[in-house]
């Protein structure tokens, strides 16, 4: 027989003769994977043309400052690369370390968005803490913090995650508490999120399919109680039916989204040309990002952009099936999975495909701490992707 341990060449005698050579791979520091971190710069440079486009004339007469959330985005830009270029070289067994600590602290900042004065609230939700002289969004956190300890978890149970008590209960109660506090907050469109990317990590990880179709089977009549018992929700579902029922009302936001991008057209009508950001599209910067840049850089503009998307989603699950151990191919796919679902949900409200979730677009739409956790994300995968 032949060692996989050492490399060595081998010529056994006897009929017939045979060759053997077994190779060993070692796993090597290979630098920057430029399939990640190109498509994530690029993105992140059109994010600030986008924002500052869909932003200018908004700020100007709230804050008087046309540059303002430019400025505000830039800046939370800049901490982002930076701590993409910390976790790049951050070695995955400090990652194993950290994924209680981080679940803790993740909980933790949960919880103290919902105590009066401590939490911000806006638009009827209070989602935000203040931490010195920034805001930031605990839920954001909460993502990552919940990849990273699923993925050493389920590869530390192997087998044990088909067994219903010892795989896959622990694992949704976690996820239900997580989801319970930010339906509260209230974010029914980010718990949706959570709800499914542990669905699909479960599956990833070995819990058997009947048991998540009956979990899903059971989550339809909570998803819509949930719908039902909240007006705007309940409108926003009618504006996904037909919006024109009520174009100067609930269907007002997506009805001028269509006209963003019918207005689009294929080339577009240039930077800083949209007509719909001159308060017609509420708050064109953040959720409706993707239709100021389909109206200023129309269906090529559009598709690019979607084409950087894809490369980077589609690099990600090649890192996550070339990863050098089991945790690291989890929490590789885990990352991947929640920048593609918050891509695919965004796009498919902003085009009405779906029923508007208030999610953003990773790198796109302004947003201080979807950028910075989505940056370290980034930084994870090129560790990862450099150890593979």
């Amino acid at each position: 027989t032949c060692s996989p341990i050492t490399a060595s060449v081998a010529v056994f005698s006897g009929k017939p003769w045979r060759l053997c050579i077994v190779v060993e791979r070692r796993s090597q520091n290979l630098g920057y994977d430029y399939l990640i971190l190109i498509p994530t710069v690029l993105l992140l440079g059109l994010g600030l043309v986008i924002v500052y486009s869909a932003s200018t004339h908004l700020a100007d007469m709230r804050l008087g400052d046309g540059y303002y959330y430019l400025k505000k985005q830039a800046f939370f830009g800049t901490i982002g690369l930076s701590l993409m270029i910390a976790a790049r070289h951050v070695p995955p067994g400090a990652l194993r370390r950290a994924a209680i600590p981080l679940l803790g602290l993740s909980t933790l900042l949960l919880v103290l968005v919902l105590i009066p004065g401590l939490g911000l609230r806006a638009g009827g939700a209070s989602r935000w803490l203040r931490i010195g002289g920034m805001v930031f969004q605990p839920s954001e956190m909460a993502k990552f913090s919940l990849a990273v300890f699923l993925a050493f978890s389920m590869a530390r149970k192997g087998a044990e995650m088909a067994a219903f008590s010892r795989g896959l209960l622990p694992y949704l109660v976690l996820a239900f508490g997580f989801m319970g506090i930010i339906v509260v907050q209230p974010d029914l469109g980010t718990a949706v999120i959570i709800g499914a990317w542990t669905c699909i990590m479960l599956f990833v990880g070995g819990a058997r399919i009947w048991h998540l179709a009956l979990l899903a089977a059971a989550s339809v009549p909570c998803l819509i109680y949930m719908i039902m018992r909240e007006e705007y929700r309940f409108k926003r579902w009618l504006a996904f039916l037909n919006p024109w029922e009520d174009p100067r009302g609930f269907g007002f936001q997506i009805i001028h989204s269509f006209l963003a991008f019918g207005s689009g057209g294929f080339m577009g009508a240039g930077l800083g040309d949209s007509k719909q950001k001159l308060f017609y599209l509420p708050e064109p910067h953040t959720d409706f990002a993707l239709s100021i840049a389909a109206e200023e850089l129309g269906f090529l503009g559009v598709s690019f952009i979607i084409l950087l998307f894809g490369i980077l989603i589609i690099r990600g699950l090649q890192v996550s099936l070339r990863a050098r151990d089991l945790p690291s191919s989890y929490l590789a796919f885990g990352l991947t999975l929640f920048l593609g679902l918050q891509v695919l949900i965004n796009m498919g409200v902003v085009m009405g495909l779906l029923p508007t979730k208030g999610l953003t677009l990773p790198f796109i739409s302004y947003g201080g701490s979807s950028l910075v956790m989505n940056l370290m994300a980034v930084g994870v995968l090129l560790s990862i992707a450099a150890r593979r």
